[in-house]
């Protein structure tokens, strides 16, 4: 099979398409056959090894899973001994270790049944981002009815399901993004959307229930005066070139003793957390926005265009893997026009 590999930390010159051997699949175990995977900021730190902390799970020298990528959408291949839920041919998505390739082993709890609403592409781009967005809102957030909500930096990856998720939850939603993607933000759902080129949130009169912040270029203590007396700031990253890992560091310290300052903290890969998503994306609530599709040669172009901070939704690369029996030339071709913000195709 093709894939992407990375034996050694770097930039995007680090990956390479070469042909490999198909993953192995153990008890439990679904080999998936990938027809999308989509791309998101930890898939770029884990990359470059940086910050250096992240090495201590990733590989100290070089990454230990040298396929990148952990989301996925695509058909089963074949089952481990003991898989129950699934069978050959099912379309599935969810998350898995080494994603850019065509075929993909990861265990069946890390997989759902496809939503038939949901195209692979969009479907792909469901895995960590909705589950974060899902976690800190539901869980760390815990926001209902009535409550407003803030999402800084609207319309990302975890910030386009932050928004839609929070709507669906019954909450008065703001989004903060640049004047080119609020019609966008307005576009799926957010109630109000403020330009940051333009304006300031931090110093304006409103007060907020719950703020997600993704994308750290306003101090903590600056989010924190504009939440109500019981309201929470929530972090999630810290910024786009994961510079921040000593924000999130600071936020997590002072979230013991500093009224309304939550902990970064999730916990993805569980079906659990996929059967929550796609219950929402059954019931119209949520649809993935896609900025971007690449082929997967193209993975080295579709992983710095996620480096400018530009992308809108999700970053998809799409890979035709061969039929059983048959051999194919690698895909070439480039990245096509998005998808309408908020469809389904």
């Amino acid at each position: 099979m093709k894939a992407i590999v990375q034996d050694h930390y770097g930039s995007e010159d680090a990956l390479r398409l070469r042909e490999i051997e198909r993953p192995m699949i153990g008890d439990g175990d679904v080999l998936v056959r990938v027809h999308a995977a989509s791309i998101h900021l930890g898939d770029r730190l884990i990359m470059a090894g940086r910050p250096l902390l992240v090495r201590m799970a990733t590989g100290l020298r070089r990454p230990k899973q040298p396929i990148p990528g952990t989301d996925i959408a695509g058909t089963v291949e074949a089952v481990g001994q003991g898989v129950t839920r699934f069978e050959v041919g099912d379309e599935v998505f969810g998350w898995t270790s080494g994603a850019f390739a065509e075929f993909s082993s990861t265990p069946e709890d890390h997989l759902a049944a496809k939503p038939a609403r949901l195209s692979m592409e969009q479907a792909a781009a469901i895995g960590v981002s909705a589950t974060v967005a899902l976690q800190l809102l539901r869980d760390n957030g815990k926001v209902k009815a009535g409550q407003k909500v803030l999402i800084n930096g609207a319309s990302g990856g975890v910030g386009t399901f932050a928004v839609q998720i929070a709507k669906a939850f019954g909450a008065e939603v703001t989004g903060v993004t640049s004047s080119r993607n609020a019609d966008l933000v307005r576009s799926i759902g957010a109630d109000h959307v403020i330009d940051y080129t333009r304006q300031d949130f931090t110093k304006g009169t409103e007060r907020y229930d719950f703020i997600l912040d993704n994308v750290a270029n306003h101090s903590l203590g600056a989010m924190r005066r504009v939440l109500t007396p019981t309201g929470m700031l929530q972090p999630n990253g810290g910024g786009h070139t994961g510079g921040g890992m000593g924000r999130l560091i600071r936020a997590t310290i002072a979230s013991s003793f500093i009224r309304g300052q939550g902990s970064p903290s999730v916990k993805v890969e569980n079906a659990a957390e996929l059967a929550a998503l796609v219950d929402l994306v059954e019931a119209g609530k949520i649809s993935p926005v896609i900025d971007r599709t690449y082929p997967l040669t193209e993975t080295a172009a579709a992983l710095r265009h996620v480096g400018t901070a530009r992308a809108r939704g999700t970053v998809v690369i799409t890979i035709a893997a061969p039929a059983p029996g048959t051999t194919t030339q690698a895909a070439t071709g480039h990245a096509v026009a998005p998808l309408a913000a908020g469809g389904v195709a």
